[in-house]
């Protein structure tokens, strides 16, 4: 997520602030879940610097990190999206949300069943956990949490789909070469474009 727990700490605290000034302008029930998204992320962030703290290993912190990442994440985000479009465009993202509660029930018996701990590796962290056919289930979880974002009809949450994707690509790619885990920095632009997203509605500008 960060490269260090102090980063963790700062970029937690500001993505939740982010999250809390989401929630606050909110309009509609419907769109509380997608709101709220800045401040599950910004919790997360701040639990993974008591990891950083603890010093890896197996811990509380670990377990509840493990838990919003994995069986959390591809279930929240389709539903959000799902919740936030309109009638017309919702038979489309039916199919995310599916793939997304299905993924999440193999992930919780992963957790349920096998240990998850977390290892420091230079300014990354590595966290095992024992999933199954890693390459399907990797799959499902994208499908679920990004393509949601990118079937939206709304251009904006199609524009966070791309930016989270390009994210995931790049944070990746860092963390093999155990550089640095830049993920936090993405998560903060995500935030100000869920934020975004929450004012157009607030205004009550038509959806693209």
């Amino acid at each position: 997520m960060c490269w260090s727990a102090t980063a963790d700490l700062t970029a937690g605290t500001v993505i939740s602030a982010v999250g809390v000034a989401c929630l606050v302008r909110v309009r509609r029930v419907r769109d509380l879940p997608l709101a709220a998204l800045p401040l599950l992320l910004g919790a997360h962030q701040l639990v993974e610097a008591a990891v950083w703290a603890s010093g890896g290993g197996r811990s509380p912190a670990v377990t509840v990190w493990a838990v919003i990442a994995l069986p959390v994440l591809p279930v929240w985000v389709p539903l959000g999206v799902l919740l936030a479009a309109a009638p017309e465009a919702r038979r489309r993202l039916w199919g995310p949300l599916a793939v997304g509660v299905a993924t999440a029930a193999v992930l919780s018996y992963c957790l349920a069943t096998g240990p998850v701990t977390a290892e420091i590796r230079g300014h990354t962290l590595g966290y095992g956990v024992n999933v199954p056919w890693m390459p399907l289930v990797l799959t499902c979880y994208l499908f679920a949490t990004l393509g949601s974002l990118l079937l939206a009809a709304d251009g904006r949450l199609r524009f966070l789909g791309v930016l989270l994707a390009a994210g995931a690509l790049a944070c990746s790619a860092l963390w093999r070469l155990e550089f640095a885990s830049t993920w936090c920095a993405f998560a903060a632009v995500a935030s100000v474009l869920v934020l975004g997203w929450v004012r157009r509605r607030e205004a009550g500008s038509p959806v693209l």
